[in-house]
């Protein structure tokens, strides 16, 4: 039996999240939905179109009466209102209505692109993710959050639309680089940091099996980072109060995201965020810097970078960034900080000061490490 988790929304189940290790069941899920009168569109990567398009193709075939595809470049810098456009094209082309479907087969891009185009094609149509990496299959997969990046601003356009299923086949992990394997642990990690010490903790000392991507812990970890986000989603569907802490990280993040052109992955700017962020909660006396040299050892452990000297980043860009990010409120920049390992709250008072104090120490300034 497959591991499943639903998904609420005022007390009324709206989704499943079905863990299993391969794409065997996917006929079955997605024919529950009842789509055999109806098109379904995969949208996907060149990257990972060649992997398992026609795998999930295949499964998919019983389900409805007509499949179709439409695969983009892959990278961040598609992940915008121009390749939307172009997926409306197809869209209408093919003459999609309001009762087909959309299935987004991939990362955190697809997902998020897909989603926005199903949230405002025909003023919403339904859609499904497919998450075949770490960090997608923890994080941007569950929730409803979906959007583009406007010029050099990340996610700067999008809407809340859940998916009708989420799917996700841990077997995809085996094919993942080193380097976006280790991005989905920064977000897993953050998932600790924020809600969970046994959890944060646990990921430590299974570190090992972890790394090796033993499919099994794999699941264990994802389902518990899954369940975290299903509660935090379920109090706050569209992130008018708790669901800001799952931003842990991505303040300073985000803004470093943009700065390096997107050529530094998501998860890893979400560490370097974090860890600027566990900085500034010691500085406030919330946690000592024993705590925060825990934390850097523990993202440095798991491949994650944990500092920016070298980067060919100005203190005063990465402030100025951070004042542009779409997590301003009334010019106040909102952070997420740590007043215990496993309990993170909003903060409206970062000074300016404070600010450039953690940037510096991730920079190597003046602050030793």
């Amino acid at each position: 039996m497959a591991n499943r988790i639903t998904v609420h929304q005022d007390g009324t189940p709206i989704y499943d999240i079905v863990l299993e290790s391969s794409f065997d069941r996917l006929s079955e899920e997605v024919g529950n939905l009842g789509v055999k009168a109806q098109k379904l569109c995969i949208v996907s990567d060149s990257n990972v179109a060649p992997l398992y398009l026609a795998q999930v193709n295949a499964q998919l075939q019983s389900c409805c009466r007509q499949i179709d595809s439409f695969i983009f470049p892959a990278g961040e810098e598609q992940k915008t209102l121009d390749t939307v456009r172009d997926l409306y094209e197809t869209l209408i082309l093919k003459h999609y209505d309001r009762g087909d479907m959309l299935v987004a087969l991939g990362g955190g891009v697809v997902g998020d692109l897909c989603g926005y185009a199903a949230a405002t094609y025909l003023r919403g149509i339904r859609f499904i993710q497919i998450p075949t990496t770490l960090l997608s299959q923890v994080d941007s997969s569950i929730g409803g959050k979906t959007g583009v990046d406007f010029d050099a601003y990340k996610n700067m356009v999008g809407a809340f639309h859940m998916p009708r299923l989420v799917y996700t086949n841990t077997a995809t992990l085996l094919s993942l680089s080193e380097e976006q394997y280790a991005s989905g642990m920064g977000e897993i990690i953050k998932h600790g940091l924020i809600k969970a010490a046994d959890y944060y903790h646990w990921i430590k000392a299974q570190q090992a099996p972890i790394q090796a991507r033993d499919l099994a812990v794999c699941e264990a970890m994802i389902i518990v980072s899954n369940q975290i986000k299903r509660q935090v989603v379920e109090q706050d569907p569209t992130e008018q109060g708790e669901r800001a802490l799952l931003n842990f990280g991505h303040t300073l993040g985000h803004s470093i995201e943009k700065l390096m052109n997107f050529q530094l992955l998501h998860g890893h700017c979400v560490a370097l965020g974090a860890l600027a962020a566990a900085y500034l909660s010691a500085c406030r006396g919330m946690i000592t810097m024993d705590t925060v040299a825990d934390i850097e050892k523990t993202f440095r452990s798991f491949q994650l970078p944990v500092s920016i000297a070298g980067m060919d980043l100005d203190l005063a860009e990465v402030i100025g960034a951070t004042k542009n990010d779409k997590k301003m409120e009334a010019g106040t920049i909102k952070f997420i900080l740590l007043s215990t390992i496993g309990t993170a709250y909003v903060d409206r008072t970062v000074t300016d000061a404070e600010l450039s104090a953690a940037i510096s120490w991730l920079l190597g300034g003046i602050y030793e490490r």
